[in-house]
């Protein structure tokens, strides 16, 4: 497993200790089919393609950072040109059990009939065009000419077109491997010519072992938690966990400890992670909020702990789910003792809200000013909700109180019950929150441990007290005029096209530009002003022009039918440039105006012109 460009057994000390220092990367990159890790299926494949002679004229790689696309490349120029000095091996093979006649060469990058080229700076036609030429000519000394092109996804559109006719019938002696991070960038012109792998990201206990054993070649003690924290941090990727335990060994300067690792990374204690997490399901945010600091003091990142969260409760989600999961030795001992305990007294209910509002949290912490007081308030949030019972809990437990007809404070959706289209809602906020019964304990422990709900006695004022009828939209609009909300009336005659209207019901359709906050807010101060409740529902229907838009064809029609006065027109002829910008009545019409007014009389009998004003 350990590249070719290492210092070998038979140097000297003094050779080895003048030699530059080759980083675990570089040092431990994978020879050959053997030393993979994580990519079995692909092994597989190509094993089976070399034994049965199968073997296709061009390959793309695909997969994450550092899974190992450019050195399977490598692997794959090897073992076509596998050749042994004594001539015993006459094909391409996956078996290289010793260094052959090209190995050293390919692997170092230096083989002339290898062709190695990055695209991401080679990405004009030009450089396809060099390969079409070469590609023609026999390979030097190895079996195949091997041209292996990195980042291929960022070759222009006139280089991959270029490529098409060498890719789809090229010389016998050629072969072609391409690497990607970027698939979906690749046209599927190329992709058809090609035999696809997806190299998956290594599963963190391989990682693990994989890391011991390098870890003892290096002579290096280092703790299983530590190497579980690598791991994680890894994502999956084997470089990146080779680059994380070069950086710890240097860091540690001797035994490496996950403490160390921790700070390395800037991550928090998992067992006080833990704790956090507990605190946070019993409802105790004076004891989170103590443990939160104590963790931002010595050096954790706000964003850090709440991913860290996050992911302990997909952790304990994924153990209540898969019990096995608790096996996974790349979590500690001390995680999957507690991980099993929470799974068993925590519902998945509370589990699912906790990660809904940590994954909310998290974003709002990445763009606060203030990342700690930010975080602080995700917690808070978190720790409100704990005990409380989920909507349909809530609902429950009113009916059971004798609370007739409950509604749950904060809304919940309301539906329309025509069939035309999907349609989201704000239902109608209850003017009291439900009440906590006073020998309720908050716990978000045992399934049915969950605080009695009582629903509020009703004022016997607001019972009393007259509900004002609303029989149509524009009434509303105008009744919102008459509270002297300005806002309300604007959104409702500017952002709302009506659908449906019924006394107590509203449904509109919205314009794009039209805030998705305030259909909540409408309910409760319709219901405030009219001392009913309300439903407001959001229709995807086109539904009837905005007012504003009506009155302003109004105002449009009115200026049209101005403009065709005969007076108007001479008024526009005698001031070039001017135009009619609003006409209003100035009085309303009686039967006497309408008899003794005329156009052409300068003395009108009513004080008025007896006509619009212009």
């Amino acid at each position: 497993m350990s590249d070719a460009g290492a210092p070998s057994n038979s140097d000297s000390a003094g050779q080895a200790a003048n030699a530059p220092y080759r980083v675990l990367a570089r040092k431990y990159r994978p020879s050959s089919f053997d030393d993979l890790i994580g990519q079995e299926a692909v092994v597989r494949t190509v094993s089976n393609a070399f034994e049965t002679g199968r073997i296709p004229q061009a390959w793309i790689l695909t997969g994450v950072r550092g899974v190992g696309k450019t050195t399977t490349a490598r692997i794959l120029a090897r073992a076509l040109n596998y050749e042994m000095p004594d001539g015993s091996v006459k094909g391409p093979t996956v078996h290289m059990p010793t260094l052959g006649v090209h190995c050293q060469a390919i692997m170092e990058s230096r083989h002339m009939d290898v062709l190695e080229m990055d695209a991401a700076s080679h990405t004009g036609v030009d450089d396809v065009r060099q390969i079409n030429d070469s590609v023609r000519y026999a390979p030097a000394s190895a079996r195949y000419k091997v041209y292996i092109i990195d980042e291929v996804h960022m070759l222009s559109t006139a280089a991959f077109n270029a490529f098409l006719k060498t890719l789809e019938e090229p010389p016998e002696h050629a072969k072609f491997v391409f690497a990607t991070t970027e698939i979906r960038k690749v046209p599927v012109t190329v992709l058809s010519r090609c035999q696809r792998f997806d190299l998956r990201r290594v599963e963190a206990d391989v990682l693990m072992k994989h890391l011991a054993s390098i870890a003892a070649k290096e002579n290096v003690e280092i703790e299983p938690e530590a190497l579980g924290i690598i791991a994680r941090a890894a994502e999956g990727s084997v470089r990146d966990s080779l680059s994380l335990l070069d950086q710890a060994i240097a860091h540690a300067a001797g035994n490496v400890k996950a403490d160390a690792v921790r700070q390395m990374l800037g991550l928090a204690d998992r067992t006080r992670v833990i704790d956090l997490f507990e605190s946070l399901a019993r409802g105790d945010i004076a004891a989170a909020f103590k443990e939160f600091r104590d963790q931002y003091d010595v050096g954790a990142d706000p964003i850090v702990v709440l991913s860290d969260l996050a992911e302990f409760v997909n952790f304990v989600t994924r153990v209540k789910i898969v019990p096995a999961t608790a096996e996974n030795v790349a979590y500690g001992e001390t995680e999957r003792v507690r991980a099993k305990d929470f799974a068993s007294k925590i519902s998945m209910r509370v589990l699912s809200r906790m990660w809904q509002m940590l994954l909310k949290g998290i974003t709002e912490v990445q763009a606060a000013t203030r990342p700690a007081a930010a975080a602080e308030m995700v917690l808070v949030r978190i720790a409100y909700v704990a005990d409380l019972p989920t909507p349909d809990e809530a609902i429950r437990m009113l009916e059971q109180n004798g609370g007739g007809s409950p509604v749950v404070s904060g809304g919940s959706a309301a539906r329309s019950s025509a069939p035309a289209a999907p349609m989201a809602a704000a239902a109608p906020v209850a003017s009291a929150a439900p009440v906590r019964m006073p020998n309720s304990s908050p716990s978000a422990f045992g399934g049915g441990a969950r605080p009695q709900m009582a629903a509020p006695a009703p004022d016997p004022q607001a019972a009393a007290a007259p509900q004002l009828r609303i029989t149509s939209f524009t009434e509303l609009v105008a009744l919102a005029s008459q509270k002297r909300d300005v806002m309300t009336k604007g959104a409702l005659e500017g952002d709302m096209r009506l659908v449906r209207f019924e006394e107590g019901r509203l449904e509109v359709a919205l314009e794009p530009n039209a805030s998705k906050t305030m259909i909540s807010e409408l309910a409760r101060k319709f219901e405030q002003w009219t001392g009913r409740r309300w439903t407001v529902i959001v229709s995807n229907e086109q539904g009837q022009p905005t007012l504003r838009s009506v009155n302003q064809a109004a105002k449009q029609e009115h200026a049209r039918s101005a403009e065709a006065d005969p007076r108007v027109q001479e008024v526009l002829s005698r001031f070039p440039g001017s135009k009619v910008v609003e006409v209003r009545r100035l009085a309303p019409e009686t039967p006497e105006s309408n008899i003794n007014s005329d156009y052409g009389s300068d003395d009108p009998v009513d004080g008025s012109d007896g006509d619009d004003d212009l």
